[in-house]
């Protein structure tokens, strides 16, 4: 009913109903940031070669979310970017006052999805917060690579 109601307010504009939709989500996720996220798995990546990995913790407010696609690629995607990006804090909040460095390069959650560049982490995040219907938040992560 979303997807037709935005279509129906840009006149069968399918680019102007993307970007409705997208704002809606936002803002349900807004709206459910405050919201307590004790569920989640911990998910694991291993690049090809096997030599670097990435370990995730995505935590969001059910364990029925947790068993859900959406929810799994989600991680699966935060792993790897992880893994490709070498982030060293998971958001801008967490950078020491002394270390002036570019959150867009050190953050995760600031940095561009690898797969959508013009997409930061964060909005992936709020984009699935809008689909599954619970807060969703990154807890942790590490990054290994062999010989390093």
């Amino acid at each position: 009913m979303d997807c037709k109601r935005a279509l129906g307010e840009t006149g069968g504009d399918m680019a102007k109903a993307t970007e409705i939709l997208r704002a809606q989500g936002i803002a349900r996720a807004d709206k459910k940031a405050s919201r307590v996220a004790s569920q989640g798995l911990i998910e694991a990546y291993i690049h090809a070669g096997g030599r670097i990995g990435a370990l995730i913790e995505v935590n969001c407010e059910s364990d029925f979310v947790t068993r859900t696609d959406a929810f799994r690629e989600l991680a699966h995607n935060l792993a790897m970017q992880v893994a490709a990006m070498n982030p060293r804090y998971v958001s801008s909040d967490d950078i020491p006052p002394e270390d002036s460095v570019n959150p867009r390069e050190v953050c995760l959650l600031s940095q561009p999805f690898i797969k959508s560049p013009d997409v930061t982490i964060q909005d992936l995040i709020k984009q699935h917060i809008g689909i599954l219907g619970e807060n969703v938040v990154v807890r942790r992560f590490s990054r290994f690579e062999l010989g390093a």
